[in-house]
C-alpha cells in the first residue's frame, strides 16, 4: 500500500521519537546485574509463597500427630515442629503474611509521605508548620514501644490495623525530602503558570508536583518493603505483631529459636528465606535508584 506524504512524515517522526522515560528506566534496570538478580529472586519468593502451598498436601493449620520434631523427609520437606505442624507449610504461610504486610505498609507509608510532604511544601505558612510539627513529633516518638503497647489490638484477624500502625512510623523522613523538593518545584515556570491560570492547588499537586517526584517515591516504596518486613519480624518475634493462630516470619523465628540448636530445621529455613527476601528487595531498590538517576552510582 502506498503511503501519502503526511503518513510518511508521521512514520518518520515515530521512528526518530525518543523512547519514553518508563522504557528507558526499565532498560537501565534490567541492564543492571543486581536488578536482574533482585527481580528474579523476588519473583521466585512470591511464586514460592503463593503457589508453593498448591504442591504440598499439608496446610499450615494441619497437625501430624505421628511426627513430632521430625527432620526433613519425603513426607515433610522441611520437617515438623513440636506441635506436628509441617514446617514447609507454616513457612510459606508466614512468608505470605510478611510479604503482604511489607507491601501494604510500604504503599501506605509512601502515599502518606507524598501527600504530607507535597502539601506542606506547596502551601507553606500554617499548613507547613502544622504538618512539620506532626512529622517531627512522630520522629521522636518511640515507635517500637507504642506498637508494643497497642499490640492487644492486633488480635487474630486484625492484622490490617497492624499494617496501618506500622505504616504510620515509616513515612516521616521521606516526607521531609518531598517537602524540600516541592518547595523547589513550585518555583518552576509551568507551576507558576498553572497558578496564575487559576488551577486549584490540589490539582497542581496531583498533576505537576507528584509526577515529578515519582522516581523518589517509587524507590522509597521499594526500600520501605524491606524496612516493613524487618520491623514486622522484630515486633512479631517479641509477640507484639501478628498474633496466633496466624503466623509470620517473626512468629516462626521466635518459635524456632528455642529449638534451633537440636532441631535446626525449625529455624534455619525460615531465617534463610527472610534474609534472601530482604536482600532481593534491597537489590531491586538499589537498581531502581540507579535506573532513575544514572549519576547516583558514580557519586556513590
Amino acid at each position: 500500500m502506498t503511503l501519502s506524504g503526511e503518513e510518511l512524515a508521521e512514520e518518520a517522526v515515530r521512528d526518530v521519537a525518543p523512547p519514553s522515560r518508563l522504557r528507558v528506566v526499565t532498560r537501565r534496570f534490567f541492564a543492571s546485574t543486581q536488578g536482574r538478580i533482585g527481580f528474579a529472586v523476588l519473583a521466585l519468593m512470591f511464586l514460592l509463597a503463593f503457589a508453593g502451598p498448591l504442591f504440598t498436601p499439608w496446610s499450615y493449620t494441619d497437625k501430624d500427630f505421628t511426627a513430632f520434631m521430625q527432620p526433613p523427609s519425603a513426607t515433610h520437606w522441611f520437617g515438623t515442629l513440636q506441635t506436628g505442624s509441617d514446617v514447609f507449610a507454616v513457612t510459606l504461610r508466614g512468608m505470605q503474611k510478611s510479604l503482604v504486610v511489607g507491601l501494604l505498609a510500604a504503599l501506605v507509608s509512601t502515599a502518606l509521605a507524598a501527600l504530607v510532604g507535597a502539601f506542606a511544601g506547596y502551601f507553606s505558612g500554617w499548613t507547613d508548620r502544622w504538618l512539620s510539627w506532626v512529622t517531627d513529633l512522630l520522629l521522636v516518638l518511640p515507635a517500637f514501644l507504642i506498637l508494643a503497647i497497642m499490640s492487644p489490638l492486633f488480635g487474630a484477624g486484625q492484622w490490617v490495623l497492624f499494617v496501618v500502625m506500622l505504616a504510620l512510623f515509616l513515612w516521616m523522613v521521606t516526607s521531609k525530602i518531598v517537602r524540600g523538593m516541592t518547595i523547589s518545584l513550585k518555583q518552576r515556570e509551568y507551576i507558576q503558570a498553572a497558578r496564575f491560570m487559576g488551577v486549584p492547588p490540589v490539582r497542581i499537586i496531583a498533576r505537576h508536583v507528584l509526577p515529578n517526584l515519582s522516581s523518589l517515591l517509587i524507590v522509597d516504596a521499594t526500600l520501605n518493603v524491606s524496612a516493613a518486613i524487618l520491623t514486622e519480624t522484630s515486633l512479631s518475634y517479641f509477640g507484639f505483631g501478628i498474633q496466633p493462630p496466624d503466623v509470620s516470619f517473626g512468629t516462626l523465628i521466635a518459635d524456632g529459636s528455642r529449638t534451633a540448636v537440636y532441631a535446626p530445621w525449625t529455624f534455619w529455613f525460615v531465617a534463610g528465606l527472610l534474609v534472601v527476601t530482604v536482600l532481593a528487595v534491597n537489590l531491586v531498590g538499589d537498581a531502581l535508584r540507579d535506573a532513575f538517576d544514572p549519576g547516583a552510582k558514580g557519586r556513590r
